[in-house]
């Protein structure tokens, strides 16, 4: 199963349309809340490349992207074969 990673915060739309999709998928995650700690956007910043906006979603320590990003795989048919 792939490990999943995903940067959040609390009222981001965005991130809650990307969480459903993945759990409509059936898959589990890890959810990362960047306004829990203060080192974890930073954290975040520097695995997504300067991505500074959330979600920043991670499948085997790729990074996909945004929840734009996560849409697109799924629309293309490319989601099923990272999630494994």
């Amino acid at each position: 199963m792939a490990k999943i990673e995903i940067y959040t915060t609390r009222i981001c739309p965005y991130c809650l349309r990307a969480k459903a999709l993945l759990a409509d998928k059936g898959v589990g995650f890890k959810e990362i809340d960047v306004n829990s700690g203060p080192d974890l956007r930073q954290q975040m910043m520097q695995r997504a490349n300067g991505g500074y906006t959330v979600p920043q979603i991670f499948i085997n320590d790729e990074h996909i992207g945004g929840c734009d990003d996560l849409y697109a795989l799924e629309r293309t048919g490319q989601l099923d074969a990272k999630l494994g």
